[in-house]
């Protein structure tokens, strides 16, 4: 049992692992929105879109609702978010422990 969790825990990372993926989940973090509405906000082709859209749907990382043509997608748990925002933080003091390592560098070197 651990081992298939652990599995599918790889799985949900490289779904996660790319960058157009996470755009489009930070774009969808407050609120539902159409195709036509992420794919203005991301700048993304529709065709390029969709295939992000599918792979995270498959995974249930987003739901969709039809309204007459457009269909509309929504973080399906918002723990992904959570989640997401989290691994952020943890990048961002990295960055900003290596911008200071690299200045302690800088100085010792004057």
């Amino acid at each position: 049992m651990e081992k298939a969790v652990y599995e599918l825990h790889a799985d949900i990372c490289r779904i996660l692992s790319h960058a157009k993926r996470l755009e489009i989940l930070n774009t969808l973090r407050d609120k539902e929105m159409s195709v036509a509405e992420l794919k203005k906000l991301t700048g993304l082709a529709k065709a390029n879109l969709s295939q992000h859209l599918a792979v995270l749907r498959q995974r249930k990382i987003v739901t969709t609702r039809r309204r007459g043509v457009n269909i509309y997608y929504r973080i399906a748990n918002l723990k992904v978010i959570e989640a997401c925002d989290l691994m952020r933080e943890v990048l961002y003091e990295q960055l900003t422990e290596d911008g200071k390592l690299a200045e302690r560098v800088r100085t010792k070197k004057r």
